[in-house]
């Protein structure tokens, strides 16, 4: 169980093509249940599942676009991993309100994509989150209404859900230590 707050948008770029990831679960998947990501170790924003439909994707109600090769995922018990570690079989935890269920992964599916990065700032404590994500109509962030939002309707000003975290991690684990992480 996390405790989610509120972030609002601050800054939205496009940053160019890079390898993006999806995971594609073995179960399916609420609209609104989603994977905690981030650039950083200082917090997460929530991808949720591509279930529903766009006017380029038919929905897929099994995955979810995570985005950026480097990002962080929140994993079991606290830990993070890099998307560039998750394997098929591994278990993640998928978040629905301040719940999450372990769902194994089918497939890991990456594939060179357009990317834009998102700034976010906590509203309680004014830090920095952001993610790295596809420049898609089929990417969704979950928005602090609990609605999912499309990352290409995004503006400066919108709120979304995050999870703020502590800077430091060595091979996913949390330790102490001086880190700037931008």
């Amino acid at each position: 169980m996390v405790e989610f707050e509120t972030a609002k948008v601050i800054k939205i770029e496009s940053i160019g093509e890079g390898a993006r990831v999806c995971l594609d679960l073995i179960d399916e998947l609420d609209p609104i249940e989603g994977l905690l990501i981030g650039n950083t170790g200082k917090g997460y924003l929530m991808a949720v599942s591509e279930n529903r439909t766009t006017d380029t994707y038919p929905p897929r109600p099994f995955r979810i676009n995570a985005g950026a090769y480097h990002h962080y995922l929140l994993l079991d018990g606290g830990k993070t991993g890099y998307l560039a570690e998750i394997k098929p079989g591994m278990k993640v935890p998928i978040w629905k309100d301040n719940d999450s269920r372990l769902v194994p992964i089918g497939r890991v599916k990456i594939e060179k994509r357009p990317f834009i990065r998102i700034v976010c700032q906590e509203l309680k404590t004014n830090q920095e989150i952001s993610v790295t994500v596809q420049e898609a109509d089929s990417v969704h962030l979950l928005a602090a209404d609990r609605t999912a939002k499309a990352v290409i309707d995004l503006a400066i000003g919108d709120e979304l859900i995050c999870y703020p975290d502590e800077p430091g991690r060595h091979l996913g684990e949390k330790i102490k230590e001086e880190i700037i992480e931008i």
